[in-house]
């Protein structure tokens, strides 16, 4: 349990937002870094594609399951206690990973950095919450630009390390971020309590198993789509869907409390639009570089540089838009960030095999502004609608979501992908993106006219 802390003062503040941000970045960095290393590491380990997809799918799958599980710890044991945890096991696996002898070594050392690295989010948005009293979407601005425009700066910084060294650099670059962070946490963070002693089936071991099988089934499901419909792994996914929230409905410590989720329609849209924004933003995160090089025979270099409209754009506008729902609230942000999605999704159609680099920069520039609308107008309409006190658990399945839209992405990019890329499937890419854009649109219309003006 977390001990109640008095207000801080404003340098002290700062070092404090410094040291979160600078941990939560590693979980969506080294997400989205190692896209422009899929043909390096099919070279290294002689593995075609699909196994390097797992390398990526068990990332996904680790870190969606593991962001609430660390939330929930965060909340009974200690959010600094986790904290300093989770930067631990982060600096193993990146010690580890770059000796790895084959890919089946690397995806497990992947999946504990993925553990560590869902420890950061969950318990440092709860100490958040227990310091910041005032202005807290420009506090989560700043952090939106550690945490959701890294994800953005992933390939660029990726290309970079990749044409002057090779991929174990990858995991090399964490240790900086890591040190960082440590000291300043160790320094700054307000000291944890003392650790509750969790009631009998308070983290809901059963509920945590059934919830992993339900995403390994629905993930072969949507593997699958490339090859045709699955209609048994099909069935397979709703029958489990049905039988998991039967369960969880039942539990006394749910590991997802769904009676909440279906009682509070707010947080359940708030959820909803999330993985579609991601689905969208990491479709483009990934399909893009592979276009670019595969098609247009782009380096990594020059790939990289122009993923920083992405990231560079994204930077900018999030302080921005801080201000701005601080003063009105999310919803009009996010209705504008929903019309920016689908200005953007529709110019990728008018990228050609001879487009200059600087078209291309300026429709990907697009994209970027609209994550800086989405990610914080998002979080602070989820805060605005959940306790101090469940910011743990409700942040965890914030990042699940963040999740489960990778996990869609990666289906949607094998299904568009899977037999090759062209100009024309990157058209195909872009309409399905546009489509739902429309939804996150009609989410956004459907908010409360002050959604996310959050109280202290």
């Amino acid at each position: 349990m977390t001990a109640t802390t008095a207000p801080m003062a404003s340098k002290g503040r700062f070092w404090l937002i410094t040291a979160i941000a600078l941990g939560t970045m590693l979980n969506p960095l080294n997400t989205s870094m190692i896209a422009v290393a899929f043909s390096r590491l099919q070279e290294q380990f002689a593995v075609d594609y699909s196994a390097i997809s797992w390398l990526i799918a068990t990332y996904y799958v680790a870190s969606a399951v593991a962001q609430p599980v660390m939330g929930k710890l965060g909340d009974l044991f200690g959010r600094k206690r986790l904290f300093l945890t989770g930067l631990a096991l982060v600096t193993v696996s990146s010690m580890l990973a770059p000796f790895s002898t084959s890919v089946g070594w690397l995806m497990a050392f992947r999946v504990i950095q993925a553990i560590g690295t869902s420890a950061l989010y969950p318990s440092g948005m709860g100490i958040i919450r227990q310091v910041v009293t005032t202005n807290l979407a420009r506090t989560l601005g700043i952090m939106s630009i550690f945490g959701s425009t890294s994800a953005a700066f992933g390939p660029s910084l990726g290309g970079i390390l990749l044409h002057y060294s090779d991929w174990p650099a990858l995991f090399l670059i964490n240790f900086p971020v890591i040190l960082i962070s440590f000291m300043l946490a160790v320094r700054v963070m307000p000291k944890d309590g003392a650790a509750q002693k969790p009631a009998p089936g308070a983290l809901d071991g059963w509920g945590i198993v059934f919830f992993v099988v339900l995403i390994v089934v629905w993930l072969f499901f949507f593997l699958s789509i490339q090859t045709g419909v699955n209609f048994w792994l099909l069935g397979a996914g709703l029958a489990l869907s049905a039988g998991f929230y039967a369960f969880e409905a039942r539990r006394r410590f749910p590991f997802v409390d769904v009676r909440f989720l279906a009682g509070n329609r707010q947080v359940t849209r708030v959820y909803i639009q999330f993985i579609l924004v991601n689905i969208v933003f990491y479709s483009v995160m990934f399909g893009i570089p592979s276009y670019l090089q595969q098609v247009r025979e782009f380096d990594s270099q020059h790939v990289g540089l122009l993923m920083l409209a992405i990231s560079g754009f994204g930077v900018f506008v999030t302080p921005l838009v801080g201000r701005w729902i601080d003063r009105a609230g999310s919803k009009i942000p996010l209705i504008m960030g929903s019309l920016i999605v689908l200005t953007g999704t529709l110019l990728l159609l008018t990228l050609q095999d001879d487009s200059p680099s600087a078209w291309i920069f300026l429709v990907l520039a697009v994209l970027g502004i609209s994550s800086g609308f989405h990610n914080l107008g998002l979080q602070t309409a989820l805060f605005a609608s959940v306790a101090k006190a469940e910011t743990g658990i409700a942040s965890g399945l914030f990042m699940t979501s963040r999740f489960m839209g990778t996990i869609l992405s990666s289906s949607l990019l094998g299904a568009v992908f899977g037999h090759g890329i062209t100009t024309d499937k990157l058209h195909g890419l872009a309409v399905a993106c546009a489509v739902i854009g429309g939804l996150i649109l009609w989410l956004s219309l459907l908010l409360p006219a002050r959604a996310g003006t959050v109280k202290p």
